[in-house]
Formats: C-alpha cells, structure tokens, sequence
C-alpha cells in the first residue's frame, strides 16, 4: 500500500486522498476497473500504476506544491490522476475540455500548471494557446493508439512513463488541509473562477456522500455490490466526487471515455453497469438514443443534477423501469449537498406517483448545515411554502476562490456560503429550490418561479425539452417566455396549445394565473454550458426580445 507510517508511537491518520485506498485493496484487490473495450485492471493494478505514476511524475521534477494539470476523457488514467497527483501533495487541476480555447488557456495559466497531461485528440487546442502558457515547463500525451512524443514537444508517453516508474513508490504524510485539486466554475459571466479543495474536504466529502447514499431504505443508493459509470465529466467537480465513493467501496468501476449514448448504453448492458450519475440533458439523450428501445434500462440506479430535474423527464425514465432521483449542490460545494431518496411511505407508491418525491431536491447529506434565509439572514418558516436563499455550511465547502479574494469574500458573507438559489423547507428537512436569484422573473411585483413552469411544461406530452426565461416586458418589468424543444413525433402543435394547457394548470391552482405566459418559443434546441447545464444568460439574450 503507498504511504509511509511512523515506526513507533500512535499514527496521527491524516485525512489525505491516499487512505481512500486502503479499504478496496484489502477486501477488493481483484475487482475490476474497465474502460470502454480497451483495458481491465484489478484494483491492485490501479494501485500499482498510482505508485508508477507518482514515480514518474516525481522524475519529471514534479514536487509538493506543484500543479499539475490532466486534459483527457473519463478514462482509468484520469482515475489514476485523482489519487498520485494529489498523493504528491501536488495539485490536481481538471482542465474542462468543452471551454473555448481562450478560457482553457487562461484556466491552465491561472492555476500555475506547470505540467499538462493531455489527450492527444486536443493537441490541436493546445497548438494554438502554447504561446500563451509561460508557466508550463513540459508536457505528457495520454493516448490511446500509439504516438510520438517527441513530434508534439512532450517528455513523453503516459504508458511508457508508468512502466519505466516504480510501482512501489512512497507516498508521504503531509497536512491534510493541503490543497488537493483545483478546477473551474463554468459561470456564464465573466471569466472562469477557480474553486479548491484540500485532501480533508475531499475525505470527508467522500464519507458524507457514502453515508447519504447508504442511508435510502430501499433503491436510490449505492452499495459494493453495484457496478459505477461516472457520466458525468471528471473534469467537473470531481465528477460529482464519487468517483472517490466507488473507489472506497471496491466497487467495479467503467470508464466510457467521450460521452456517445449509443456506447454508453452497450456498456450497460455488457458490464452490468448499475449506478451512474449525469444532468438531464444526458438522461434525456439516453432515453433517446436509437439503442434505448433494444436496452433494458430496469434497475439502472441514476443520481440527476446540474439543472433542475423536470418531472416530464423523470416520467420518462420512471415508465422505463430506471431508480432516478436527484441529487443537488454546486462546484464550490464539492459538489453534493443533498438527494432527493424515497422515503419509507413513498416507496409504497406505484412508480409514476413518486415523480414529483424524485424530483425534489432532498434532505441534506450528513454533516450539511443547510438554511432558508431572509435578506437579514434570519430564517424562513420549514412550511413548504416560505421561501429564501440557500446557505450552506459543511466541512468540504470551498474556502474560497483561487487568487480571487474579493469573489470569495462574497461567497461567505456572514459565515454562511451563499449559493445564489431560492428554496423553501419542508416540515421533515426536504428542500425544494425554486430557482436561482438570477433567475427568478419579476414581473409586475409578484416573483415567478421559471422551474415551476419548466416541471409543468415538460410534463405536456409532445414535449421533449423546455427552458423558461424572463424577458423585458415594457407593461410588467418582465414576463416568461418558455423556450420549447417538440418531440420528433409530436405531429402539429402550437403556441396556443401550450397556453392553453397552462392555463388548465393555473385553475387546479399549480401556478398562478399570472404566471401563464402570453407566447412560446419553438427551437430546434436549446442553449447549453460546457457540462450540459442550460445557459439561461445566453439564451436571455438571444431571446430578449420576445
């Protein structure tokens, strides 16, 4: 096992990200880790090539302090790069692939990367921002057909580097509070804000997420006996940090490399995959995908978040037979605060009439401190109905923003993280964010949920996808427009159609009727972030007229 104990006396058991390995090398030594169809390791190989790795990356001149930053799809390479790179005391910075070449440049400048492992498929990128690199002292290809190093300036290959290393390199004790990794938000203003976590925040983050998704009396939880498919991006909060979950529980793990929902699908149902994670725009491309009819999807245990999960889609996947629920927190927050797992009673539902429990946003993870509050930070009342801004204390929360003093002072205003959503409590602790504060349409004096029409929407049956925005209104301030993706067979329908169906919605009292828009927009699709959240700014603009 790497690391190095103390001789005598009582070992202090620093919370760093390599004791994470202990647990599955001693009861699951030979369980499987697959990428798509192109290698298996055993955990005790994954073991051995995280030693082969730090030993390598040491020989290349890589310290304590350093950072180090890996461009690559979800492979066993980027796992291996969780756990050496921070094993080091070195910082692992996740670069996100889906930025433009700009603000990757300006990612990978500002963490002080001075070394890059990348996928050879995005030497093209990094051609065209070397020049704007200074920091960066030398470069590994990660690769999945052979290539040559040297033609594209690296010190050299990823497979090539780990067998020339030492499996059995020793990995020191250090502070826990070292800084572990660091990656970029994907705000839709201004440039990109880099939030970090110390191996403390990533341990006890990987604990409170395993004792939450433990904690589900029946279904929506993860156990040793699952298979895990992270689709969600590692370069993206630690892909929701269960990677680090799975690891502990010596669970067998595929990693499907670029996300294309035909292979993700044949991995389903070759490796028996069982519990994956991903926002709704995957889900839905799942549910779509030409594969889905001849792939039995009964079982598949999905945690959804990133966006607001809608229960139209949540039907879908429900009527499917799959364990969907949602699971909510932010990049600043590691990520996951809460999950949305049935309760004892609900589990006694027929499926379609637990959509709207699967759709909440959930009771807190162990050790979350979660609040509604008021503009005084005074509390709302937990009746389901007060609403407020979320704040949050947990000990994985980001302590701030890297080099961004005054951004982080505003993300702790009062001691609390301050996460920009509107929610409300329910008597027995489960939340429900209604929207974000820049979100939120003002029209006329009253506050619009645009969530609560987007739930509504996407439950109309020639639905397959709705954003609602607010947009200028010269009478009312601002008024909802919903943005409408139609299903491929919905046949002829109209604007009119949709308003109508609202309005039947507003008389049985789910909106107000002050809430039914006057128009509807029809698109082909709609406008999405990096990692597959709905860009709602861009699309304001797009749309600003109506």
């Amino acid at each position: 096992m790497p690391g190095a104990h103390p001789a005598d006396g009582p070992y202090a058991y620093p919370l760093l990200i390599k004791q994470i390995l202990v647990t599955p090398l001693a009861h699951a030594a030979d369980q499987e880790i697959v990428y798509r169809d192109r290698c298996r390791h055993t955990y005790r190989d994954m073991v051995a090539r995280i030693g082969r790795l730090g030993s390598a990356l040491s020989r290349l001149g890589v310290g304590h302090g350093d950072t180090v930053a890996v461009a690559d799809w979800d492979t066993h390479r980027y796992l291996e790069s969780y756990f050496a790179i921070p094993m080091l005391g070195a910082v692992l910075m996740t670069v996100n692939v889906r930025l433009s070449p700009e603000q990757i440049a300006y990612t990978i400048d500002h963490s002080e990367a001075g070394t890059l492992l990348i996928n050879t498929e995005f030497l093209p990128i990094l051609d065209a921002i070397r020049a704007r690199l200074p920091k960066l002292k030398r470069i590994v290809l990660l690769a999945d057909e052979p290539c040559d190093p040297a033609a594209a300036g690296a010190v050299g290959e990823y497979e090539a580097l780990l067998a020339a290393a030492d499996p059995r390199h020793v990995f020191p004790d250090f502070d826990e509070n070292t800084r572990a990794t660091t990656f970029y938000t994907t705000g839709t203003t201004g440039l990109p804000k880099g939030v970090f976590f110390s191996h403390r925040q990533l341990v006890l983050h990987t604990l409170g997420a395993l004792g939450g998704l433990a904690a589900a009396p029946s279904g929506q939880n993860f156990h040793r006996g699952d298979v895990y498919m992270p689709i969600t991006p590692m370069f993206h909060v630690h892909a929701w940090g269960l990677p680090y979950v799975a690891t502990l529980l010596g669970v067998k793990q595929v990693y499907p490399g670029r996300y294309v929902p035909d292979a993700l699908l044949a991995l389903r149902r070759s490796e028996g995959v069982s519990f994956s994670h991903c926002v709704p725009t995957i889900l839905q491309m799942l549910l779509q995908a030409p594969a889905s009819a001849q792939t039995d999807l009964a079982g598949w245990k999905m945690v959804i978040g990133g966006s607001a999960f809608t229960a139209g889609l949540a039907a879908q996947a429900v009527a499917r037979g799959m364990d969907v629920f949602s699971g909510y927190g932010m990049s600043e927050t590691c990520p996951v605060l809460t999950l949305a797992q049935l309760q004892p009673a609900e589990l006694e539902l027929p499926p379609e009439q637990t959509v709207p429990a699967r759709c909440r946003t959930g009771l807190p993870l162990p050790l979350v401190d979660l609040r509604i509050v008021d503009g005084n930070m005074d509390d709302v009342a937990h009746d389901d109905h007060a609403q407020g801004e979320v704040v949050v204390r947990a000990p994985w929360l980001t302590q701030g923003y890297f080099n961004n003093p005054e951004a982080s002072a505003q993300l702790w205003e009062g001691g609390w993280l301050h996460t920009q959503d509107i929610g409300r409590i329910a008597s027995g602790g489960s939340l429900q964010i209604t929207d974000r504060i820049k979100d939120v349409i003002k029209s006329g004096g009253e506050w619009i949920s645009s969530l609560e029409i987007e739930t509504l929407i996407s439950r109309h049956p020639a639905v397959a996808e709705v954003a609602v925005l607010g947009v200028p209104d010269a009478r009312w301030g601002e008024r909802p427009l919903p943005v409408v993706v139609l299903k491929a067979d919905a046949g002829a329908v109209s604007a009119e159609d949709i308003i109508a169906y609202l309005r039947t919605q507003a008389e049985s009292g789910r909106i107000s009727r002050f809430a039914v828009p006057e128009q509807i927009r029809f698109v082909d699709s709609i406008d999405k972030t990096s990692v597959g959240k709905i860009n709602k700014r861009q699309m304001r603009e797009r749309y600003a007229g109506g």
